[in-house]
Parts: C-alpha cells; sequence; structure tokens
C-alpha cells in the first residue's frame, strides 16, 4: 500500500523587527533611522520528519505588517499541496502565484505582493535542499541543466534571453565544476564590507572600522553617500587614508540623486578612486542610469537591490546602463527570478555583486553566488557578495567569514531559518523585547 503524500498543513507568518535604528545601524541618505526586520514564513508539513521551509521578506520597520499580511494572503494557494511535488518543481508554486490573475492586478509582479511571492518560494526551496539534505548552492550546482531551464519564466525577457541559449550556458558552466566546488570549500567565496560605512556613524567609528575590515581580510568597503557633499568628501578622505590605496571603497547613494545630480556628485569624488557607484538614482530609470554611467566613468555603475523584476533587470542590461549587477534574494520572486537574472547576466557577461547585510540577506544571497561561480559563470573575478556583521546570530546557520570570504554553508536548506527564541523576544509588538521596550517608555514617561 502506497504511503499518503505529505502536504503543507500550515503557512505561519511573524512580524521580526529588531531595534537597529538605537545605534543607527544600517542608516544611510534615504533612510535615516532603520529598524531591521522580517516578514518570516514558516511553512509546515505532516510528512513527520520534523522539516520545515523557511522564507522572508527584509524590510526596515514600519510597513512590516503590511508586508507580513501580503505573505499569509498566499496561505490557501499553499495549504494541502503535495510536499513531493512542490519540492519537485517550485517553479509550479511560481508560476501558479505569478499566474494568479487577480495578485497580479496588483503588481504585476512588483510591490508587496510580488516579495511575499518570493518568501514563500524560497521557503519551498528552503525545504526542497533540507529533504535533499543539501545545502541549497550544491542543490543547484548538481541540478541537470534542462531541469534548472524548467525552473525559469522566460515571458518578457525571451527578446534577450532564449531557453535554448540559457541551456548552453549551463551546460557550459558545468566543465570544472567538481574542481570549482574543492576551491570554494578550501577558500569561500570573496565578500565586501559596508560596515564601517553607514552615515550615522562618527569619523572615528568610520576609521576605525574600515581598518579593521581591512585587518579582516577584506579587499572592499563601501560608504554611503548623498546626504551633504561636504561630509562625502571628507568621510572618504577619511576612509581612504584608514585603508590606503590598495583596497576599493564602492559608494552608495540609495537612490537619492537626479540624474544630473548623480553625475556631478560622483564627479567630485572622483578624486578619492570610488570604486563603484551603487543605486545613483531611482532604480526604474534605466535610461537614467545609462546616462550616470556614460559620465562618471571609469566609476561603475552598480544597482539591483531595488529592481523589482527580472524585466527591468534585463532592460538595464540591453541599455548598457549597468557594470555591476546587483540581486537581491528578497525582492523579486525567489530563487527562480534569481535564477533567471544569473542567466541573463551571463548571457550580457556583466558581473553579479550580490546586495546583502538586512536581517537574513547574507546567509541567503551566499548561495545564489555560490551556484553561479560554480555552474553558471564561473569566476568570482570583480565578483563580491556584500557582508555587513549584523543579527547573524538569530539564525541556526549564521554566514561564517574567513579572511573577507564567506565560507560555504554544508548545513541542509537555504540558511533561513531563525532560532526559536529569537521570534519570540523580536516579534512584534508582543515579543519579549519589545513589550519590556514599551513599558520601559511609559515608566520613563
Amino acid at each position: 500500500m502506497t504511503a499518503p503524500s505529505a502536504r503543507i498543513t500550515a503557512v505561519d507568518t511573524y512580524d521580526i523587527r529588531f531595534p537597529t535604528s538605537r545605534e543607527l545601524d544600517g542608516s544611510d541618505a534615504m533612510n535615516p533611522d532603520p529598524d531591521y526586520s522580517a516578514a518570516y514564513v514558516v511553512l509546515r508539513t505532516d510528512a513527520g520528519d520534523g522539516r520545515e521551509g523557511h522564507g522572508f521578506v527584509f524590510t526596515i520597520g514600519r510597513g512590516n505588517d503590511v508586508q507580513v499580511a501580503a505573505v499569509g494572503a498566499l496561505r490557501p494557494h499553499l495549504l494541502g499541496r503535495s510536499v513531493e511535488e512542490l519540492c519537485a518543481d517550485p517553479g509550479s508554486l511560481n508560476r501558479d502565484l505569478i499566474g494568479d490573475s487577480q495578485l497580479r492586478w496588483l503588481g504585476p509582479e512588483k510591490g508587496v505582493m510580488h516579495m511575499a511571492i518570493g518568501a514563500v518560494v524560497n521557503a519551498v526551496w528552503d525545504l526542497a535542499a533540507k529533504r535533499a539534505g543539501l545545502p541549497l548552492w550544491r542543490l543547484l550546482a548538481r541540478a541537470d541543466p534542462e531541469w534548472l531551464v524548467s525552473q525559469v519564466d522566460f515571458r518578457y525577457i525571451a527578446d534577450a534571453l532564449t531557453p535554448a541559449e540559457a541551456l548552453t550556458l549551463l551546460r557550459a558552466g558545468r566543465t570544472g565544476l567538481a574542481e570549482r566546488e574543492a576551491l570554494l570549500l578550501e577558500r569561500g567565496y570573496p565578500g565586501y564590507t559596508t560596515s564601517p560605512g553607514w552615515l550615522g556613524y562618527s569619523d572615528e567609528k568610520l576609521a576605525r572600522l574600515a581598518r579593521q575590515a581591512v585587518a579582516d581580510g577584506f579587499t572592499q568597503i563601501k560608504l554611503k553617500v548623498g546626504a551633504d557633499l561636504g561630509d562625502d568628501m571628507r568621510r572618504l578622505r577619511i576612509a581612504r587614508e584608514a585603508v590606503g590605496d590598495g583596497i576599493r571603497i564602492a559608494v552608495d547613494a540609495n537612490q537619492r540623486w537626479n540624474v544630473g545630480e548623480a553625475i556631478d556628485w560622483v564627479n567630485a569624488l572622483a578624486g578619492f578612486d570610488p570604486y563603484w557607484i551603487e543605486e545613483p538614482t531611482s532604480p526604474d530609470d534605466v535610461l537614467g542610469h545609462a546616462s550616470v554611467r556614460k559620465a562618471v566613468a571609469p566609476v561603475k555603475v552598480a544597482t539591483g537591490e531595488h529592481v523589482q523584476n527580472r524585466i527591468v533587470f534585463k532592460q538595464l542590461l540591453q541599455a548598457g546602463a549597468v557594470d555591476v549587477l546587483q540581486i537581491d534574494a528578497a525582492r523579486v520572486g525567489g530563487v527562480n527570478e534569481n535564477l533567471a537574472i544569473l542567466l541573463l547576466a551571463a548571457k550580457f557577461g556583466v558581473p553579479v555583486c550580490p546586495h546583502a547585510g538586512g536581517v537574513g540577506l547574507c546567509e541567503l544571497v551566499q548561495h545564489l553566488s555560490m551556484f553561479d561561480y560554480l555552474a553558471l559563470s564561473g569566476t568570482t573575478e570583480n565578483r563580491v557578495i556584500e557582508y555587513v556583521d549584523h543579527l547573524h546570530e538569530h539564525f541556526t546557520d549564521p554566514v561564517r567569514m574567513r579572511a573577507g570570504h564567506y565560507r560555504a554553508p554544508l548545513a541542509p536548506g537555504f540558511s533561513a531559518t531563525m532560532r526559536p527564541g529569537s521570534i519570540d523576544h523580536y516579534r512584534y509588538p508582543d515579543g519579549g523585547f519589545w513589550v519590556a521596550d514599551r513599558a520601559e517608555r511609559e515608566d520613563v514617561a
């Protein structure tokens, strides 16, 4: 007698918020007081093996409840579905959710609902990797190229990348995979750090953390810019003196400027040899990015953390608007859409340097970069993953760094599982931290 198929029995959501604004961690010109947060989802099953799928959307505080509600709205699409079928074909869920006509009206394929779709799709991939007993990077790298192509939605991007071209790229990417995996396990994947560069930090803290980054083995740091040109010039001077000429310094405006302002500002900073300017203007302004890129060379233009879907990434690449493409694990529609974006970048020969740093983003995106290195691009040249030393202790499989490199995670899954104690303590508004914080503020008042 055949055993009944395991099913998804619960889709639990949590509003998790951390008070990072108290120390100005994460502060930049557009977001001066972020409280790093996660709209967190757990897929539970009746398989009886204890395995669950975990995923989340990163936000910065207010509005996290809206994102949680959007994730919860997808519950009917998941309850009762076969675990085996979902894990064998995560793209089926991706297609169902993106293809739902009423949900689609809320996007299409952008904004709060699209990020919610990404969270539950990522949770399915987490569950699939756990059931396979593999970290996600290894599951993807060992997958048949034909199956990986079946996971990609080519709608709206086939004029730039066809399924046949994607298959050719993935087949070619497998050459030398075993040798690269050995190197990855030995050396790790190169990272860069934004930890010194938050806009709210003092000059002394900036210099101290920049020197520490070099001592820790990082060859690139990043500074937030865009609030005041005089302050930016002073801070870049301090950073350059702290790290010397051999270390790359990237700068990030977080969408602060109009196009002309971006050009003038970056050219004013050019004497400090910035490696790239990140998000110089609106992430939707493809032609604006192209104009900035032409006018500020040799400073590179990087963007992607707020690019809403594979279609805009396609246009940025077609227009020659970026030198560095930055994927985000929790902005688009999950692993499936990020596979499409990685394939587009490989087709156009543009290096991918992921955005990370927010709650759990380092944990997630390392898997995507490692897959890209092993089975697609085959290189780490001019490729680095962002790293910020915040909040990793709240995950059961936190990132591990050595000599400025991400060490390859070995635990099965997508490294998305948050510690139960952290969920209980930082759940908003009734977690232990927030209850005590509210009581303390009432006592002071």
